[in-house]
């Protein structure tokens, strides 16, 4: 059974500079009904959500310059972003390391249709419930 899709449709940056990744990732969130912003370093990353202001911040843990954790600690944005960490590894101590960072989520790659779903759903209800 398919998770319900989000209720509403929502920003999302996604930082991931594996090409093949971000462009299939992008598709695939366009097509739920999102709005969709990439960035392919810790460096376009920060530039984008000075510039785009995204309700979901969707980040790959390896980045050329840097690490999603290291991208989540450098923003300093006022307005709530629900913050997702997507990585190859998944062993509880990368997961730990994602959550002490400020991650809502640690999705382990390849990801799953279903998994993203349900973790967009999440982010827009937790975002309604925080406005």
């Amino acid at each position: 059974m398919n998770a319900p899709a989000a209720t509403r449709p929502l920003r999302i940056l996604l930082v991931e500079n594996h090409t093949d990744t971000r462009t299939t990732l992008t598709l695939l969130l366009a097509m739920l009904g999102h709005e969709v912003r990439s960035a392919v370093s810790v460096g376009d990353g920060l530039q984008a959500l000075a510039e785009f202001a995204p309700d979901v911040l969707l980040s790959d843990i390896g980045l050329p310059d840097g690490d999603g954790w290291e991208l989540l600690s450098q923003i300093k944005q006022p307005q709530p972003f629900y913050a997702v960490a997507m990585s190859g590894y998944g062993m509880r101590a990368d997961r730990e390391r994602s959550a002490m960072a400020g991650f809502k989520q640690h999705l382990v790659k390849p990801l799953a249709v279903e998994d993203i779903e349900k973790m967009l759903d999440e982010a827009a209800r937790e975002l309604d419930l925080a406005r």
